[in-house]
């Protein structure tokens, strides 16, 4: 019997029992989805972190884990064959309590852990199935886990539209994902860019007919403007909606209207239903088209804070406002456009270089899959820009290619000073994290 309030972790692969276990936890406690990408110390530590209470865990995923739950009790998938107990508690949550703590560090060091309540999750939900108009015919395919909010935001919309999900948990070889549409005629399907660099890439997304499907929903990171058009003409039948969120909004801030996809190209569009969005300048006042500022996001969906961590919350979380950190400029029609993350930005020789800018036009080359900019130390530049990329399957890419395909393409000050062609790492999510990639290429050099 656990008291109200209880932090209920979950572990496993997008599944029924997965689904099953999220609803019942939230019904009863506050559940804590976790990676199952992750080793047994990390989970141990976030498990002690939040103070689980008790785990729902797949009992696949428990295997190679040993203790890592202590003397917890876990409830595993075993428990979906046993004859359901006729007794299901009333909630005992209110509005504003916590439904959900979501992990957005996977690391063994302090976690983060933003709170997300039964009033973010509905406001979030609510909005984004107006926006999308989200029908009881929806039948989306995720490729995305649920322990990440963009994922979850796709079961909780289909949910509350009375839709279906077809869940794809192996998206090593893409063709299986295209696959799946045909078989089962989805209708949607949400990716972060190296879920679509992958499918333009390496499968047949751009050439073979998929008419069923209507909505494809790109969030997660910024997609190069060249793919973007290429991955609106691979399905001419279906809409591309851009999309911006972050963790601490509950999963979605922004889109693009898809009709404004050519015109406004390379922008985030304006805030969803019940959400405003600020680019402000270092006044705290709204900047004037042209000039930067960081985007200052509001609405029910904007998490109370941080788990355990008031000084970040305080850093993060103003007067009721997100300060995304994210950098931007607004056009004369109010529509934003990202120039960059605040703490991104490369100082190479007095420049200051986006490392976003580096990054898209390399994917502009056929045989890159992946590329990330960032800067490493260097006594005489400050910072040297460094490029990793991943060449596309059955490519062999070398770094005088590369750097002789930038030089045509950037400015002097903007081309690498070294290319480093590898297997460029993805967080748990399926997104790039230039902060991993920094690591290891200071680690190379």
């Amino acid at each position: 019997d656990l008291a109200p309030g209880s932090r209920i972790g979950l572990l496993g692969v997008n599944s029924f029992f997965w689904i099953a276990a999220y609803l019942a936890a939230m019904r009863v406690g506050v559940v804590v989805p976790m990676s199952e990408k992750l080793g047994a110390d990390e989970l141990a530590t976030q498990a002690e972190f939040v103070e689980c209470a008790a785990i729902l865990a797949d009992r696949r995923q428990l295997r190679s884990l040993g203790d890592a739950f202590g003397s917890r009790p876990v409830i595993t998938d075993g428990a979906l064959a046993v004859e359901p107990d006729e007794f299901w508690p009333e909630p005992r949550r209110g509005m504003g309590d916590d439904a959900a703590l979501m992990f957005t560090s996977g690391t063994t060091s302090r976690p983060k852990v933003v709170r997300l309540t039964h009033r973010n999750l509905i406001a979030n939900t609510t909005s984004i199935v107006e926006y999308l108009e989200l029908g009881p015919t929806e039948r989306v395919l995720v490729i995305l886990p649920f322990h990440y909010v963009f994922g979850a935001s796709l079961l909780h919309t289909h949910l509350a539209a009375g839709g279906s999900v077809v869940i794809c948990n192996t998206f090593t070889f893409p063709e299986t994902a295209i696959d799946l549409i045909a078989r089962h005629a989805c209708t949607g399907l949400a990716g972060v860019p190296s879920s679509y660099q992958l499918l333009l890439k390496a499968s047949s997304y751009a050439s073979r007919p998929l008419p069923s499907l209507k909505k494809v929903q790109q969030a997660g990171g910024r997609l190069a403007p060249e793919l973007l058009r290429a991955l609106r003409k691979a399905q001419p039948t279906s809409e591309v909606y851009v999309m911006y969120g972050q963790t601490e909004a509950t999963a979605r801030l922004s889109y693009l209207p898809p009709e404004l996809l050519e015109e406004k190209l390379g922008s985030i569009g304006r805030g969803i239903p019940g959400v405003e969005l600020v680019v402000e300048g270092e006044d705290g006042r709204p900047i004037a088209p042209g000039e930067q500022g960081e985007i200052v996001a509001s609405g029910a969906n904007i998490s109370p804070g941080y788990y355990r961590d008031d000084e970040a919350t305080r850093e993060k979380f103003r007067d009721g406002k997100l300060r995304t950190g994210d950098l931007a400029t607004v056009d004369e029609d109010g529509f934003i456009h990202i120039v960059g993350r605040s703490g991104d930005f490369i100082k190479s020789w007095g420049y200051r270089i986006s490392p976003q800018q580096v990054d898209e036009t390399a994917l502009l080359h056929e045989g890159i899959q992946a590329a990330v900019t960032v800067g490493l130390p260097d006594p005489d530049a400050g910072e040297a820009v460094t490029l990793a990329v991943t060449p596309a399957p059955g490519v062999q890419l070398d770094e005088a290619a590369v750097l002789a395909f930038l030089r045509g393409k950037l400015p002097k000050h903007m081309v690498p000073a070294r290319v480093h062609v590898l297997e460029i790492p993805l967080t748990t999510n399926g997104k790039v994290s230039r902060s991993a990639v920094r690591e290891l290429l200071q680690s190379l050099n």
